[in-house]
């Protein structure tokens, strides 16, 4: 199958991302949230994503004209109707997307795909909330979606390989470097990765060493381009928090017990840049 639209359900970080990935590489977008100043903020972001590009010399005017008039937004489930994929691309919480998606479920064509960006909830159980589990796959983009090559494909006991062919070329296609990953809570690259968060921010929370000094460790010593702390900021801590308590219940395992620390910064609002308030100061 050859995806020519894709529908975008979610018009924040992740699903402007994702629409502005497809738009840029030739694929039309419908891009559907709840409100039209949500919408409108979606495409506004991508606009101003575009003019970064187009100050670094990496995009021209005419072409940003060209992506912007492949992104169409909306407030209505009826206009994905005439996409082949649809991603949905809501905050991370299960009830929330199973009520998503039974709601787009039936106003979709039989053969249409349907992915979810999750970071760590069962493909195989939101499959199941559908009638199209068969053609129901995880896409987990990573942010910022522009910039970021990896795209995890989770396949669901039920995903089939049609499915799974069309989502890995349609990466492929946005200029992505996708890897092929069986469905288990956090899947691969989050299993690894949210689990040393939350182990900073018990560091952190032991006062072993300064937030500054904690990500200058791992940078200089692991190589890694960003500290685990501002990457958390990044991210959003509720987003940390979320995943981490999926792994707990899934797993019943004490060793990912969520920081006490951290849960207190969610609870107090201090979700990292989105607030202007993490770890650091924004």
């Amino acid at each position: 199958m050859s995806i020519q639209t894709v529908g975008i359900i979610g018009a924040g970080t992740m699903g402007n991302g994702i629409a502005q990935a497809c738009a840029v590489s030739g694929v039309n977008v419908v891009m559907v949230d709840i409100t039209e100043a949500a919408v409108a903020k979606g495409i506004a972001t991508v606009s101003n994503s575009l003019d970064r590009l187009i100050k670094k010399e990496k995009m021209t005017e005419a072409e940003k004209t060209s992506a912007l008039a492949r992104i169409s937004g909306s407030t209505q489930y009826q206009d994905l109707q005439k996409a082949r994929l649809v991603i949905e691309a809501a905050t991370e919480n299960f009830d929330l997307k199973v009520k998503i998606l039974k709601q787009v479920d039936d106003l979709l064509a039989a053969d249409v795909i349907v992915a979810s960006n999750t970071s760590s909830i069962s493909i195989t159980k939101l499959a199941a909330a559908t009638t199209r589990a068969d053609r129901f796959i995880g896409m987990h983009f990573f942010n910022p979606v522009p910039m970021m090559a990896l795209v995890e494909i989770i396949r669901g006991l039920q995903t089939t390989d049609a499915t799974h062919d069309a989502v890995h070329a349609l990466a492929k296609r946005l200029g992505k470097s996708p890897i092929t990953v069986k469905n288990a809570p956090g899947f691969v690259v989050n299993r690894i990765l949210v689990p040393m968060i939350n182990e900073a921010f018990f560091v952190l929370a032991e006062g072993l060493a300064t937030p500054d000094d904690i990500d200058a460790g791992m940078r200089l010593g692991c190589n890694q381009p960003i500290g685990p702390l501002a990457l958390a900021d990044m991210i959003g801590l509720d987003v940390c928090l979320a995943v981490m308590e999926v792994y707990l219940s899934e797993y019943g395992d004490s060793k990912y017990r969520p920081c006490p620390l951290l849960k207190e910064m969610v609870a107090a609002g201090q979700l990292g840049r989105k607030t202007g308030r993490g770890v650091y100061h924004y």
